[in-house]
């Protein structure tokens, strides 16, 4: 199944599958302004999005893998969310952002989507650990989400979310038929905490594709943001593989 997808920056995605038009992770604020992410934790925006938040267009859906760290919602991301059919995001998210089109999922969880011009889009929510052992406390609820259209069991997109490779994506890997893994790098990390890591590097996402093994690797959420640790050009050496979308250009995978 042919996928169209747009990276407008960080893990903003405009994903256009089987008639559906979705939306990953809104972040449209200007670059410069630092966020706090709680505990002495802060990141800045280095970079804007390639194609500004008016410019989007009809949203059947907003995936959402968390709401509490700016660059995954920030501000004119927020904004947008009203406007879209659905959002879907974990239970906490349900209950902050307290809108009625909004579902939130745990890990596991399914919701559906229907429209009567094209095939049922289902929507899974995969397991994310977004950080070290026992640091969910700090970092928050986060999930990853499966889309399957119509009767089909083979998962069109797996969005893995902010998360470090753990032993419940391990297992998940090894269940899943995967068309395109829509892989969130940047090995995340901050000064306070030194060298705790907070989601995958190359070597992690290397180790997901050889046990997932899906027909397209496209890497985003690696750049634009100072909480970065990985250098791009060395995640890009280490897949070689991946399809590497230019922002703002809109490819058919």
């Amino acid at each position: 199944m042919t996928v169209r997808l747009t990276h407008i920056g960080g893990p903003t995605v405009l994903i256009e599958l089987a008639g559906w038009r979705i939306l990953t992770d809104p972040t449209f604020d200007a670059p410069g302004r630092t966020y706090g992410f709680g505990l002495g934790t802060s990141s800045t925006k280095t970079a804007g999005p390639a194609i500004d938040s008016d410019e989007i267009g009809d949203v059947d859906l907003i995936l959402l893998s968390h709401d509490h760290h700016a660059d995954n919602l920030d501000e004119r991301g927020r904004a947008l969310l009203p406007a879209a059919a659905t959002v879907v995001t974990t239970t906490a998210g349900q209950r902050r952002l307290a809108q009625s089109h909004v579902r939130g999922l745990s890990a596991g969880g399914v919701t559906r989507l229907s429209a009567e011009d094209r095939p049922t889009l289902s929507v899974t929510a995969t397991p994310c650990r977004h950080g070290p052992p026992l640091s969910r406390p700090v970092a928050g609820q986060v999930v990853g989400f499966a889309l399957r259209v119509g009767d089909d069991e083979r998962v069109a997109l797996w969005m893995t979310g902010d998360t470090v490779l753990h032993r419940p994506v391990r297992r998940l890997a090894r269940s899943l038929d995967v068309d395109v893994l829509l892989l969130h790098l940047g090995s995340v990390q901050f000064p306070i905490t030194g060298p705790l890591r907070y989601s995958m590097n190359s070597a992690d996402a290397g180790e997901l594709v050889a046990s997932l093994r899906p027909r397209v690797v496209v890497p985003v959420h690696y750049e634009g943001w100072s909480h970065f640790s990985e250098p791009e050009q060395h995640a890009r050496d280490s897949l070689p593989g991946a399809s590497w979308l230019e922002p703002g250009i809109p490819r058919d995978v």
